[in-house]
């Protein structure tokens, strides 16, 4: 039971967190599990990743239905970040960066106070005046520069995906939001799997009910998002962003 417990309200921090901000689930679910259930690490990022998949393809599903996504440019981005993540994470094997853990940490609050502060309110209008040949361009440009952070680092990815969406891309919120969650349904899924043929099969339990829980609230949240004025988006996902931010790094203190 106290498992169940565990699971779900990481699963409610992670859905919300997909739903509104394109968050990876991995963020959130990990640090809980490795925390109160003393599950080990590698386990416990691919239970993550695994939650991610469907909660970040019924979002992008949500997303897209509301016409809230850019699957072209999402594609080539999300080509970029895989093929460059492999490359960051052959860099950072030769590289000293234990200092670097707290990198997603810190971004995450920081995006947060960004849209609180400094909210995003760039139209689809807007967006549409940019050349499909730049836009091109330029995601295969940023997703690279995502997948080396993030192979490098190890974190961070939807966040990164957010924060150049909204501010280098122009991207309206919600289109950034349904583009980031689309890309990290794929390059979760190949994350996923290979922890899963290289550490074997996790807890069956857990799996389910982190998978079950994120799943609910990123599908709750996502419904929620499409509806509400930009705003209102803006306010919700900084206020979100900042209290994951705040609990991740209180766990981080735990363990």
């Amino acid at each position: 039971m106290f498992t169940f417990f565990i699971c779900f309200f990481a699963g409610i921090g992670a859905g919300l967190g997909t739903g509104f901000a394109g968050m990876s689930a991995a963020a959130v679910i990990s640090p809980m599990l490795i925390t109160f259930l003393h599950m080990d690490a590698y386990q416990a990022v691919g239970i993550a990743l695994a939650s991610d998949v469907l909660a970040s393809a019924v979002s992008a599903y949500t997303y897209g239905k509301n016409r809230n996504l850019d699957v072209r440019n999402g594609l080539v981005m999300m080509g970029a970040v895989l093929c460059f993540t492999m490359v960051g994470s052959w860099l950072s094997s030769m590289v000293p960066n234990a200092t670097m853990g707290g990198f997603s940490v810190f971004m995450t609050m920081l995006l947060g106070v960004r849209f609180l502060v400094r909210p995003v309110m760039t139209t689809k209008e807007t967006m549409g005046s940019v050349s499909a040949r730049k836009r091109v361009i330029q995601s295969l440009v940023c997703g690279s520069g995502i997948g080396l952070i993030c192979g490098f680092v190890g974190a961070g990815g939807g966040m990164m995906m957010l924060l150049i969406l909204t501010s280098v891309l122009g991207y309206e919120l919600k289109t950034a939001v349904g583009t980031s969650v689309f890309i990290m349904s794929f390059t979760a899924l190949t994350g996923s799997v290979s922890h899963f043929i290289i550490g074997g099969m996790p807890d069956w339990w857990a799996l389910s009910c982190c998978i079950g829980s994120t799943l609910l609230w990123a599908r709750i949240a996502a419904r929620i998002a499409n509806q509400a004025s930009a705003k209102t988006l803006n306010r919700v996902t900084g206020l979100i962003l900042v209290i994951l931010g705040v609990v991740i790094l209180s766990f981080r203190f735990l363990t």
